[in-house]
Parts: structure tokens; sequence; C-alpha cells
């Protein structure tokens, strides 16, 4: 038992090792994304701030959500919290199941690039739609005689930059319009249909991310278009960029590729450079390139080409 414990130890670091070396040699060529993606977290924290310095409190707008689903109550807002944390710790530590596991089937660098680049394409959307029209906010310390309703006036460009994460993000308002949990738990969702390997586990993915649009409306955080929004926007967001970029490579393969995916340029830039050498008389394979003698005007494939053809002449 000790031996067998021993040599399955020592085999999961050997994968840990490989695959720590094939990880940070993609984060060599991929940090510049990550890092953008990350800043743009911060930059996106920063804009629901500053909407918040805009909001104004008022009665609460009609919303037929509120109608049909009954109110969770303030004591019980940690609900829907929960949930959305359970799904973002899953989905972390899914990404880096390449390390641990012999199945494999992304990369993590290349996945959280890929995810990235989906959060910040409907952030985006988000800043601009809430900056377009401030509503007067669902949620219980957004309403009016509450003193989180407002902000006063900042004292300095410090104060707002620093954003006083986590309590002014939890209790931030204004930020209408688009659900920023639902945002990170559907790019979550759409990524792991496409790279999981489990299919019960794709199932109950859609199945939480339903329970938590419904815990969203029902604990009053935002009203039942923000969550509308964000389900038919965030797909459509998925769907274009995975146009866009290309390919991950698959590894369940088992045979895992040598390099990385060519990107669309790349692709073009190569078919390019092999439909040139054609042009010039020169094969693209390698194995192709043989001596070619002209002859009145035709190119000959051998030397024998040649003699046969002075025969024939005779």
């Amino acid at each position: 038992m000790t031996v067998y414990i021993g040599r399955e130890a020592s085999k999961l670091w050997k994968r840990i090792c490989s695959e720590t070396t094939t990880e940070i040699n993609l984060l060599l060529d991929n940090w510049k994304y990550l890092l953008a993606g990350l800043i743009f977290q911060y930059i996106h924290g920063l804009a629901a701030r500053g909407v918040h310095y805009l909001h104004r409190p008022g009665p609460t707008l009609q919303d037929l959500g509120f109608y049909i689903l009954p109110e969770l109550g303030q004591d019980k807002a940690y609900i829907s919290e929960t949930v959305f944390t359970f799904v973002f710790l899953s989905f972390v530590l899914w990404t880096f199941h390449p390390f641990i596991f012999k199945s494999k089937k992304i990369y993590t660098v290349l996945v959280w690039c890929r995810v990235l680049a989906c959060l910040v394409a409907s952030q985006t959307l988000r800043i601009i739609t809430f900056y377009s029209t401030q509503l007067p906010g669902p949620n219980y310390h957004c309403r009016e005689g509450s003193k989180l309703a407002t902000l006063p006036k900042p004292h300095s460009a410090l104060e707002v930059l620093l954003i006083n994460f986590p309590r002014g993000v939890i209790y931030g308002c204004g930020d209408l319009i688009f659900s920023s949990h639902m945002i990170f738990t559907l790019v979550f969702v759409l990524t792991y249909q496409k790279y999981g390997m489990r299919s019960c586990i794709k199932h109950f993915a859609w199945l939480v991310a339903i329970v938590q649009s419904l815990l969203i409306v029902a604990s009053r955080k935002h009203y039942t278009v923000d969550v509308v929004v964000a389900w038919y926007t965030v797909n459509l967001v998925v769907f274009f960029i995975d146009k866009k970029l290309p390919e991950l490579p698959d590894r369940s393969s088992g045979n895992l590729p040598m390099s990385l995916p060519l990107s669309t340029r790349d692709k073009d830039s190569k078919n390019k450079e092999e439909n040139h050498k054609l042009l010039n008389g020169n094969s693209a394979d390698p194995a192709d390139w043989r001596p070619r003698t002209q002859v009145n005007g035709k190119i000959q494939e051998e030397a024998n080409g040649i003699h046969d053809t002075a025969m024939n002449g005779a």
C-alpha cells in the first residue's frame, strides 16, 4: 500500500511539474491579455462606484418578477451571494484541474484569456447602460431613507479610486439594467458548457444559473429586466467572441499539440506564403523539392524526361 501511494504521488508530482512548465510558457506569451483583463475588473468596479454618486433614491419601479416571486427579506440576502460564491470558486478550481488530473481538455492560461475577454466585453456594455440611465435601486440599502442610498461628495480623488472594497461593491447602488453576478455566472457556465467533460455537471450548472437568476430578483438586488438583459446579451457576446478568437486545442485525446493554435491572421499569412511558393514553382512540401530543367520553354521534372523527349524527336 505504501509503495502504491508513493508511486502515485511521484506521478502526480511529475504531472504538476510538467503542467506548470507548459502553463508558464503560455503565460509568458499571453500575460498582457490576462493583465489587461484584471485591470479592467478594477475599472468596472471604479465605474460602479462612480455611478453610486449619481444615484438618487426613489419609489421602486413596477416589476413583474417582484409580483411573481416572494420577497426573501433583508435577512436572507446572503443566499444569492452564497450561490454566486459557490459558482465562482467551483469554476476557478475547475480551470486548475489540468495540474492534478490526467484527463484534461483545456489549458488554464488560454481558458482565462477567453473568459476575461468575454467579461470585459460584457462589462463594457454594462457600464454604458447604467451610465446612460440611472434608475432608483430596488435593494434595501438603495431605497429612500437609507444612509447608503446616496454617497456624499468625495473629499479627494483617492477616496473614489480606492472604491472601498469590498463594502463599496456589496452596497453599491445605481449600477442597474445589467446584473454583474449574472455576467460572471453565465460566462462561467457557457465556458464549462463548451470545454467541460461531464454532461451531468453541465446540466447542473444551467440549473444553478436559473436558480441564481430567481434569487437575485427575489432578494430585490436587481429588477427582472437586469437579469433578462444579462441572459441574452452575455450569450451573444460569448457567441461572437468564440467566432473571433482561434479555437483552443483539445487535450482530451491525450495527444498534446506541440504548439498553440494559429490565429486567423497567422493562418492567412501561412496560406499566402504557401501559395507564393507554388506560383514560383516551389512546392510547400520539402519532400517534393526536386531539380527541374527547362527545355524548349517546358519544365521537365527529371533529367530522364529530357532524354526521352530527345529520343522521341529523333
